[in-house]
């Protein structure tokens, strides 16, 4: 099934196993449409389904159009695969998510918002851990970890994360998950060591 051979699994995690290897093939084939059946197509074996309901991201959760949030995932994935190990449809597929995250400007994510006037305030809260809830820095982690930090695109994004740091060179929780999750990691509107290291990351790229 594989176009290439991805046998080596994300070494990077410490561990080697050809389930990874299905995940990444299914999240690329999804992306680009390639092999996969239209979600009314019941009886084809690989089809789209209600939630992520066809290629270049769409999904049902945003009125069926491109979902950035899902996008920065998809991205943020592809970066921790190792550049050896991607095959031809898996960098067809990077080159989708790159092509949609970057056909606006990440600082403004002004993306496809299927049930609202304008994008979600929560793309400029900063958070830890980052779930469902895509944030801006995420946008940057995931184009910085598939080598654009220093895309002149990005360079809004990159100075709104410069700007949100406190004169003591940290940066603020400004979005969690409260209530939600068993541990908290922090009093929100507070610096925080998390989002900090997150955002360090990204400036430590750009920096290069």
């Amino acid at each position: 099934m594989f176009e290439g051979n991805l046998c080596e699994s994300l070494t990077v995690l410490g561990c080697i196993d050809q389930r990874l290897d299905k995940a990444y093939e299914w999240m690329a084939r999804t992306t680009t449409g390639e092999g996969v059946a239209p979600m009314t197509d019941k009886k084809a074996s690989l089809r789209y389904y209600s939630g992520k309901c066809g290629p270049n991201f769409a999904c049902g959760a945003n009125n069926k159009l491109p979902c950035a949030w899902g996008a920065t995932k998809v991205m943020l994935a592809f970066g921790r695969l190792p550049a050896k190990q991607r095959n031809p449809l898996i960098d067809r597929a990077i080159k989708t998510g790159i092509d949609f995250l970057f056909s606006k400007d990440p600082a403004k994510a002004d993306y496809p918002s299927g049930y609202a006037a304008k994008p979600s305030g929560n793309w400029w809260k900063f958070g830890f851990p980052v779930f469902y809830i895509t944030d801006m820095l995420q946008i940057a982690e995931a184009l910085v970890g598939l080598g654009y930090a220093r895309d002149l695109r990005l360079a809004k994004a990159v100075k709104l994360i410069r700007d949100k740091q406190n004169s003591d060179g940290r940066w603020a929780l400004e979005y969690d998950y409260s209530g939600k999750i068993a541990v908290d990691f922090g009093p929100k509107k507070q610096p925080n060591k998390w989002v900090t290291l997150r955002a360090m990351r990204v400036l430590k790229h750009n920096n290069q």
